[in-house]
């Protein structure tokens, strides 16, 4: 009997050391997104069975690509939400999502790893992926904005390195321009930028205002601070480069506008996503060899420093999804430092973990240049989308609006600001008062 009870005990292990589990993973679907997915998935199941919470794993991992569009990726999302979905376990999140989804994302921390590895990344998005003290994503690659300037310009008109604050890159901006026309380039301007009534400007405005010691728009303590006078400053300082340093039509640009022209070699400089270096440096390009990147310049106030806001992709893992523990495991073996180099090595995208920018394999590749920009996400800020979640987008569209108004010169930026400030504290509810 004694003998028949353990053979029992020892089948009951073999079966739960062969339990069989399926998960979804729902992955971007721009570049190679899918293929580097699969791959890392791949990976993953090369190495099972797992040990998870004590139990043992065979995990087949399903990656499904997603609406290109962020926008319909997102309502794909709400639509999974809404009838509580076991469909899809981790959701690929955008960096302003965790707010307006956290209700639907489980907290990662109650899973064995996340805690440990949570130290080792960019404290700034582990910031803005914790809602009420829950880890609702973990980061998987990042964003921040950039200044890219042509260093052939530069050395030509006497300037010996990029612009340390707004009023330097006017003023050098101003002269490059003016010597390039002078010089038969009719099409050249100084500065190019995304100026456009979208989220993109939303970047853009929080980068002038971060800069100038002016906030960022609602503080993570729940004040509004939108109106204030080194807003104020900054807002009309970007309105006065349109038509003089910036073309007035870059009220209408967004990332791929701006890219335009600066890969024609009609910029001198230009603000906008890490994305744009590899594409510059690509064979037939006519700037290839020819530009560098940096931080975003200081705003000239008391406080002023470089700001670039923070962009990027987390992993999160679905609230209905029917097997948490082992989604978590996987999302936590796709964001490790291994697949954080990886995805540096073959996609030329930034680590969230500031240990692989160190990396020699990183260092000694063709992709070493994004070593150069870890100071960027460093001083990289967060939009309001936690503090203002739900309400997040709404927030966005009433702060777009507002300064793509002082822009394009229908309202002023005193009026336009106070106005901002009266619409958020309507829709927030929440105090005003000084960044």
């Amino acid at each position: 009997m004694k003998k028949l009870a353990a053979l029992v005990i020892l089948l009951l292990g073999v079966a739960l050391a062969q339990q069989n589990v399926t998960v979804t993973w729902m992955t971007g679907n721009v570049g190679r997104d899918v293929e580097f997915a699969r791959s890392m998935a791949q990976r993953y199941m090369d190495l099972n069975p797992h040990t998870i919470g004590g139990q043992q794993f065979n995990v087949t991992v399903n990656v499904i690509p997603g609406p290109e569009s962020a926008t319909d990726r997102l309502a794909l999302y709400l639509q999974f939400f809404q009838v509580r979905s076991t469909e899809v376990d981790i959701f690929e999140i955008d960096v302003i999502w965790p707010g307006d989804l956290a209700e639907h994302l489980v907290d990662l921390y109650q899973f064995e790893g996340f805690r440990e590895a949570a130290p080792a990344f960019f404290q700034s998005i582990i910031q803005n992926n914790t809602v009420d003290g829950r880890l609702v994503g973990i980061p998987y690659f990042t964003d921040a904005g950039i200044l890219y300037y042509r260093t052939d310009l530069l050395e030509k008109y006497g300037f010996d390195g990029p612009p340390a604050t707004w009023t330097e890159l006017t003023e050098m901006a101003r002269v490059i321009q003016e010597g390039e026309r002078a010089a038969g380039n009719r099409d050249f301007w100084g500065f190019v930028w995304q100026g456009n009534a979208y989220e993109g400007l939303t970047c853009n405005v929080l980068e002038w205002f971060y800069s100038h010691n002016a906030g960022q728009f609602v503080e993570p303590a729940g004040i509004i601070t939108v109106n204030n006078p080194n807003a104020i400053a900054a807002l009309e300082m970007a309105a006065g480069w349109v038509g003089t340093i910036s073309p007035t039509g870059v009220t209408g640009f967004q990332e791929e506008d701006a890219r335009a022209i600066w890969q024609a070699g009609n910029a001198a400089f230009m603000r906008n996503w890490p994305y744009a270096f590899s594409l510059g440096q690509a064979e037939g390009s006519v700037i290839r060899g020819l530009f560098n990147v940096a931080p975003l310049p200081a705003g000239d106030v008391e406080g002023g420093r470089p700001a670039a806001t923070l962009g990027g992709w987390q992993l999160g893992v679905g609230a209905y999804s029917l097997n948490p523990a082992v989604a978590a495991d996987v999302a936590l073996f796709i964001t490790n430092y291994e697949g954080q180099l990886r995805r540096a090595l073959e996609l030329s995208q930034f680590p969230t973990i500031a240990a692989v920018y160190e990396d020699p394999a990183l260092l000694e590749s063709e992709v070493a240049w994004l070593a150069e920009l870890l100071p960027v996400f460093l001083n990289s800020v967060a939009r309001p989308s936690t503090i203002t979640a739900p309400q997040y987008g709404e927030v966005s569209r009433l702060i777009f609006s507002a300064t793509h108004d002082v822009l394009t010169g229908r309202e002023d930026a005193e009026t336009a600001l106070a106005i901002l400030e009266l619409d958020l504290e309507a829709i927030l509810g929440l105090p005003t008062g000084q960044p």
